[in-house]
């Protein structure tokens, strides 16, 4: 990204007020100061368009890792990390659909959907897996000590695999702050998981519950919490931090070949999913940068 759009973006990320903070101080400021404000958030939405790529409807985010840490410290909203094998969804889900255009922040997780779109549109986009995102964030998290961490988790397991990594790494991982989500439908509600969020108010809340639901579950949380967290949707990485996921290294990492990894070392479960990847290709031949049609329910 180029050094203009990496300042600008710098400036998006501070805490500007909001909307309705805004309102309620043009009244008791002067002309010019509230046109500044105006002005500023205007650029600031501007350097986020440019620092974006349009597939397939979805803005994804095209800076680099810290960019994108910073950017969810700073302004909260959710943030959704789609897998290669998600996005048949698209033409197929319309909760999924609506929860994924409507996230405040997509990194691209899939090396597939990055190489087919250099491949057959001649164009780039940074790709940040939900593994390496959620270890700067971690670290982050971490090295500064602020903000208190909250995980929705899909089993009990995954939660005592979360407790036991934190006392390993003298990380703060309360108990109390370790939700094991149900097993949702396709509209997701879930007021208990609302309601003990409202009360502990974590500044961070990484959903780990696999893609699909913890999108709409995302999306859902945006909408009815009375405070503004960072929420992550970042599916299988924190399993793969944890153990309870097979560890992924970091060259397979970085080789685009976590999908390999993870078929190899459960094959019954990640391979009839990996089928549904074979999709991807024709609809970024077929659609390019724009959101594929629902297919129709008759």
């Amino acid at each position: 990204m180029p050094k203009a759009n990496r300042e600008c973006f710098r400036r998006f990320g501070s805490r500007w007020l909001p909307l309705e903070d805004q309102t309620t101080l043009a009244g008791s400021t002067d002309g010019f100061f509230t046109l500044e404000i105006r002005r500023s958030m205007l650029d600031a939405r501007c350097s986020l368009m440019a620092s974006s790529v349009q597939i397939l409807g979805i803005r994804f985010f095209n800076g680099d890792v810290d960019e994108a840490v910073a950017s969810m410290f700073q302004r909260g909203g959710f943030l959704v990390a789609p897998s290669g094998t998600c996005f048949a969804r698209l033409r197929e889900d319309e909760m999924y659909r609506r929860a994924v255009l409507a996230a405040d922040l997509v990194i691209a997780d899939s090396g597939l959907m990055v190489l087919l779109w250099r491949l057959l549109r001649r164009k780039s986009v940074q790709r940040i897996s939900g593994l390496k995102y959620l270890k700067h964030l971690l670290a982050k998290l971490k090295r500064e000590g602020t903000g208190e961490l909250f995980g929705v988790l899909p089993s009990e397991r995954a939660r005592q695999k979360l407790i036991d990594w934190s006392r390993r790494e003298a990380f703060s991982i309360s108990l109390e702050n370790c939700y094991v989500a149900p097993r949702y439908g396709l509209e997701i509600e879930d007021r208990n998981l609302l309601a003990l969020i409202e009360r502990r108010r974590p500044a961070q809340v990484i959903v780990a519950i696999g893609s699909g639901a913890q999108e709409k579950l995302g999306h859902y949380l945006r909408k009815n919490l009375s405070y503004r967290p960072a929420i992550h949707c970042i599916g299988a990485a924190l399993g793969f931090i944890t153990g309870d996921q097979a560890a992924i290294p970091d060259w397979v990492d970085r080789l685009y070949l976590g999908w390999l990894w993870r078929a190899f070392a459960q094959p019954r479960i990640f391979i009839p999913r990996l089928l549904r990847g074979f999709e991807l290709p024709w609809l970024i031949a077929r659609y390019g940068n724009a959101l594929p049609s629902l297919r129709s329910r008759n």
